[in-house]
């Protein structure tokens, strides 16, 4: 019966339906659509406020639900207690604040109003020579990600190498309801309609045609642009062309059950095997730091709520007999 669900599951995310035909001007802000359209974009800059972090840094020092895991016991049970104080005490007096919103910063930001929504996204022009071709590439997040996961690529995306007469002009933004872009105001907003508002956005910024990449929501988002518009796509590529979709209730209230609920995936999505390490073999990809700055910008941005929302509109779209 489980291989069942889960085949059918995975038939109503990925088999080919009809090309359905949506709106391009559909509005998902609060109210009544505007009769005017705001179509300006503005500059962003990414900001740790002084009250959030001492907020952030008083709930972090009063946590107290560290429960000892069981004897023998590492991550097979979950984010394991002992490597959560850890990370709780790295992030308390380690991870710098200050050189971390600026690193978040060293590439632009941009926000502009898309269907009533406000859409963040960075914006990275490589620096090239007459005799090199730029390529734009809209480059797509998913969960429980954000922009942060693209940062180490960047430089070998907009840098140009040897033997190859092109580089890349990257489009990086946060999904609704993820990171600093707006949330829906209404249902409905599920990941083809997020194809829309991509394809909107790219319009807006100034291109016709582009290149698009995308992994676990990402790959669903991308993959409906490639159907819905393929006279725009030049090229897609995912990273992630069967991932699993799950649904999650909200972790608004504690940073330390945010971050362990958060880091735990990189874990369990990276090496299965690595449940079985006292530190979930986290340190062998990662560093605490760059782990943090993920979950810093779902705690400052408040986005955990709205970033699950996906879950509950595409499963609204599954066949009536799924749980049959």
């Amino acid at each position: 019966m489980t291989v069942w669900i889960s085949y059918k599951v995975h038939h109503a995310l990925y088999h080919v339906p009809p090309v359905p035909n949506i709106p391009l001007d559909q509005y998902w802000g609060p109210g009544d659509s505007p009769e005017t359209h705001e179509t300006s974009i503005r500059e962003y800059r990414i900001t740790f406020k002084p009250e959030v972090v001492k907020d952030l840094l008083n709930r972090l020092e009063n946590t107290n639900f560290y429960t000892e895991p069981l004897e023998g016991v590492s991550f097979q049970d979950g984010f394991n207690n002992n490597y959560l104080k850890e990370v709780i005490e790295f992030w308390k007096t380690k991870y710098n604040f200050n050189e971390r919103e600026n690193y978040l910063n060293k590439y632009p930001h941009f926000k502009t109003k898309i269907q009533g929504l406000d859409i963040h996204y960075m914006h990275v022009k490589p620096k090239v020579t007459k005799n090199i071709r730029v390529l734009p590439l809209l480059l797509l997040h998913g969960w429980p990600g954000s922009v942060k996961e693209f940062y180490g690529m960047i430089p070998l995306l907009t840098t140009p190498r040897k033997d190859y007469d092109f580089v890349f002009e990257l489009i990086i933004p946060s999904l609704p309801g993820f990171g600093y872009s707006q949330g829906s105001s209404r249902p409905g907003l599920g990941p083809t309609e997020m194809a829309v508002v991509m394809r909107n956005l790219m319009e807006r910024i100034g291109f016709d045609k582009y290149y698009i990449q995308g992994g676990d929501w990402g790959a669903v988002i991308t993959s409906n642009m490639a159907v819905l518009y393929p006279d725009k796509i030049l090229g897609y590529h995912t990273n992630n062309p069967n991932s699993a979709t799950m649904l999650r209730i909200a972790l608004k209230d504690s940073p330390a059950g945010l971050a362990a609920y958060i880091i735990e995936k990189f874990l369990i999505w990276t090496n299965r095997s690595w449940v079985e390490l006292n530190d979930g073999g986290l340190i062998q990809l990662y560093t605490l730091t760059d782990l943090l700055d993920n979950v810093m910008i779902y705690w400052t941005s408040g986005c955990i709520t709205t970033s699950v929302r996906p879950f509950s509109e595409i499963f609204k779209t599954f066949p009536a007999d799924i749980e049959k």
